[in-house]
């Protein structure tokens, strides 16, 4: 694809079967003739942040390679989660599904509802954890991905076994 973009992914949930629901929203992102899904991490199991009486998480990272804006990308995330009937309910709460843009190219964008780099994603080892593994040499506020892993706090973190696999069980190769 001519004139694209390199965008990162978190992918997060814990209600229902959260590995089957990101497999499907990467499916959908795939599907979009401006959007490829380039790279996914392994499936994460990850305690709750935020609001901690609640199921673990399964969490990912995906990079794409997108032809779209940030804001269509965007539009295109929120459309995956509302075709998988994801709920906005309480804020950190239990989701079937969360897809969060972490970053889009170099670009830094602070609109409503739509701030890149991601604001919190430096301070949340569910996030930095699968992204480290797709995208170590990643700089982050001047620091590579895999050295903001080594110094954050990872308690209670576990990569799954199932390596890069998971994905392809939803029917679509890396």
């Amino acid at each position: 694809m001519a004139g694209t973009s390199t965008a990162y992914l978190s992918l997060g949930g814990n209600l229902g079967d959260p590995a089957a629901s990101m497999s499907a929203a990467l499916a959908m992102l795939d599907d979009d003739p401006a959007t490829k899904v380039a790279a996914v991490s392994s499936l994460y199991r990850t305690p709750p942040w935020g609001k901690t009486d609640q199921p673990d998480f399964l969490n990912a990272a995906a990079e794409l390679s997108t032809a779209l804006s940030a804001r269509a990308l965007l539009d295109l995330c929120l459309e995956a989660e509302h075709r998988l009937k994801r709920v906005r309910g309480e804020r950190w709460g239990p989701r079937l599904i969360d897809l969060d843009i972490l970053m889009f190219g170099d670009s830094e964008i602070h609109e409503p509802g739509l701030d890149l780099p991601h604001p919190r994603m430096l301070e949340r080892a569910f996030v930095l954890a699968p992204l480290a593994e797709i995208a170590p040499a990643l700089v982050l506020e001047g620091v590579s991905a895999a050295d903001r892993l080594a110094s954050a706090d990872k308690a209670g973190i576990e990569r799954l076994p199932s390596g890069r696999d998971w994905w392809q069980r939803g029917g679509k190769g890396r």
